[in-house]
């Protein structure tokens, strides 16, 4: 795949704001990858001379449902840097909540690309397998044909379309990156920790072995996703815009995950009933959904690692192929850590 022009430094139009008082918003704080995002960034300040301006907003600060009381917010904030880690993501939920789910998933990015590309701002907004119908042997490409099986992902398939289309109307102003990605787990309710709980007090489960994909680590997207837009002391750099896909290396079914966090809980010394040869396999239509999913969720990282490798940043390519275990072993075992097993 041709990799598209590599940008190595910081934004042209950078000023004096960007070292003094860079202005940060960050929508979705309550979520998993919000949550990620709100440590990454606070782990960053005090090597900072000069702290940014962040702004973390969740439902109770801003409905994203309510269009004008988002423009009024990023009118009143001005930020440089907009990273939109929130979305409406009740997958089976949606298909009776559709004008919900477009107005949180599409609406409000759009609004808030609007401004980015209005005022020279960069915007960094998240995506997701659901874009595609799964039905494609081998990793998708970023610009394969989009095909999403339900409302969830049509509407995170228009977000993408029109963020897009926004940018490319204001050529020259703002910059954007959509990284899609797959199979999130972090600070909050996902389907590792729904395993580990059933697994105190089951002797037997049953999980789906033919859908394919990659678990993410909130805190490794956070870091992956951050490191293209800006370097360590917070100062925006130029990038390629566009969709990059972003998922650890390798790949697993959910049984094939069930079964890993299973083994790391008890090596870590959880007290489980069940052990990884009683987690059954079984297809996706033994388990029918509301909404289907997408049986193949791989994707390439490809033009991700382009840019990295153009930039030099080798030590942010590492993380990019870091294996999906790795996280997940790591993840598992704080749980134990902290007793949330």
């Amino acid at each position: 795949m041709s990799a598209a022009p590599i940008a190595t430094g910081y934004k042209s139009n950078t000023t004096k704001a960007n070292f003094i008082s860079m202005k940060i918003l960050v929508f979705g704080k309550d979520g998993q990858l919000g949550k990620a995002l709100h440590v990454l960034l606070d782990s960053l300040l005090p090597t900072l001379a000069h702290k940014p301006n962040i702004n973390y907003v969740g439902r109770s600060e801003c409905d994203l449902a309510d269009a004008s009381a988002l423009e009024a917010l990023l009118n009143q904030l001005q930020p440089q840097l907009i990273i939109n880690a929130s979305a409406y993501t009740a997958v089976d939920r949606a298909e009776t909540e559709p004008d919900l789910a477009f107005a949180i998933n599409a609406r409000a990015p759009e609004i808030m690309a609007q401004y980015a590309a209005d005022h020279g701002a960069t915007f960094l907004h998240y995506s997701t397998d659901y874009v595609f119908d799964g039905e494609k042997y081998g990793y998708c490409l970023e610009d394969d044909i989009r095909n999403p099986l339900g409302v969830y992902g049509k509407s995170k398939a228009a977000s993408e379309e029109t963020i897009a289309r926004i940018f490319a109307g204001n050529a020259g102003s703002g910059q954007y990156a959509i990284f899609r990605t797959s199979w999130v787990y972090g600070n909050g309710g996902n389907f590792i920790r729904t395993i580990l709980r059933l697994a105190k007090d089951r002797e037997e489960l049953k999980i789906i072995n033919d859908q394919y994909g990659v678990p993410t680590s909130a805190t490794w997207l956070a870091q992956v996703s951050l490191g293209l837009v800006a370097d360590d002391k917070l100062r925006i750099k130029e990038f390629p815009s566009g969709i990059y896909h972003a998922v650890p290396a390798g790949e697993t079914t959910w049984h094939g995950l069930a079964c890993l966090a299973v083994q790391a809980a008890l090596e870590d010394g959880a007290s489980l009933k069940i052990v990884p040869g009683a987690i059954k396999s079984i297809p996706a239509v033994e388990y029918p959904l509301p909404t289907p999913r997408p049986m193949n969720s791989r994707m390439s990282t490809d033009k991700l690692g382009q840019v990295l490798v153009g930039r030099g940043d080798m030590s942010k390519l590492e993380q990019l192929n870091q294996p999906w275990d790795i996280a997940v072993k790591a993840y598992v075992s704080n749980l134990a850590k902290d007793r949330l097993i």
